[in-house]
């Protein structure tokens, strides 16, 4: 019979690329890895791994139990919330990794009303970019994910990942209260005002930069920064204009005015959990929770409408 854990570690393996990278992932010594991989060869009776230089590389075989493998992981993790299901359990940990924009603001509240409807359930968030929690959901390390998604985007659909829509949010141009470009008749008004925008090489980065270039403005940038809370305070103190999400607007824009841009375009904020554990109780209970948080910030924004361009 082969040994479901060293299957885990060869599909590890397979994602990961290295022993050492699995090691890192399983809290334990690339030896260790090592010598659980031999004794899932020997059970398998055919060769699963071979040299490539200094690294391993996984045979056919090897490939076909990797296959094997997810789907094992995943029954066992559906049979496991069936049950909890049957004995009627909201409890346990849960390890959720999420970028910083719902750690602001839907996290919090989903949290208090969690620890008021589900005391035995205990969540511990981390902050995470979506490719590293997306790797960290596959590898076991996490069990639910909160991902973003800009317009025009189309992340790959993951096998044996579950994913929900949590809420479709406005992104906004935030401008200084008072100043040169507090009162833009229209967005190609803030053709020589300065930017803070996030990095460009973020997934929100790149909207950003497409969407003013789309509209003719080449930004010239003051800050580059992912902390939506710094962008907020340059914008603030009169030194910058930003593109905000109204998730962060809804609750951390005092001392600016938030105008909804041409088009009126919205980031999808989503949940990610493994398919086998999307029936959880916990994993379900957390995920209404979220839904329920995020309702409650849509619409909480009164932005006016700025046009493309100024009327001639």
């Amino acid at each position: 019979m082969l040994d479901v854990q060293r299957l885990r570690l060869l599909a590890e393996l397979h994602r990961l690329g290295t022993v050492s990278a699995v090691a890192r992932a399983q809290f334990c010594s690339p030896s260790a890895v090592s010598q659980q991989l031999a004794r899932l060869e020997r059970e398998a009776g055919v060769p699963l791994l071979e040299r490539a230089g200094r690294r391993v590389r996984l045979t056919d075989a090897a490939l076909g139990l990797v296959a094997h493998a997810d789907a094992v992981a995943e029954r066992l993790e559906r049979a496991e919330s069936e049950l909890r299901e049957a004995a009627g359990e909201v409890g346990g940990l849960l390890r959720i990794a999420s970028f910083q924009t719902p750690l602001l603001t839907i996290a919090p509240r989903a949290l208090t009303a969690l620890e008021a409807e589900h005391p035995a359930l205990r969540l511990v968030f981390a902050q995470r970019e979506l490719p590293e929690a997306i790797a960290g959901l596959r590898s076991h390390e996490f069990d639910l994910v909160l991902g973003e998604e800009f317009p025009g985007a189309r992340d790959a659909l993951v096998p044996g990942i579950d994913r929900a829509e949590l809420i479709a949010d406005d992104l906004l141009l935030v401008v200084p209260e008072r100043g040169p470009w507090s009162r833009p008749a229209a967005l190609s008004d803030l053709h020589h005002a300065r930017w803070v925008l996030e990095p460009d090489d973020t997934a929100a980065g790149l909207w950003q930069r497409a969407e003013l270039r789309r509209h003719g403005i080449e930004p010239a940038i003051l800050v580059e920064t992912p902390d939506p809370l710094l962008q907020v305070h340059f914008v603030r103190t009169g030194h910058a204009v930003a593109l905000i999400p109204a998730l962060v607007a809804s609750t951390h824009l005092d001392g600016t005015r938030a105008l909804r841009l041409p088009g009126m375009p919205r980031r999808s904020v989503y949940t990610a959990v493994r398919s086998g554990r999307a029936g959880h109780p916990g994993i379900r209970a957390v995920r209404r929770a979220l839904h329920d948080a995020a309702l409650l910030d849509a619409g909480l924004v009164e932005a006016e409408q700025v046009a493309a361009e100024s009327a001639r």
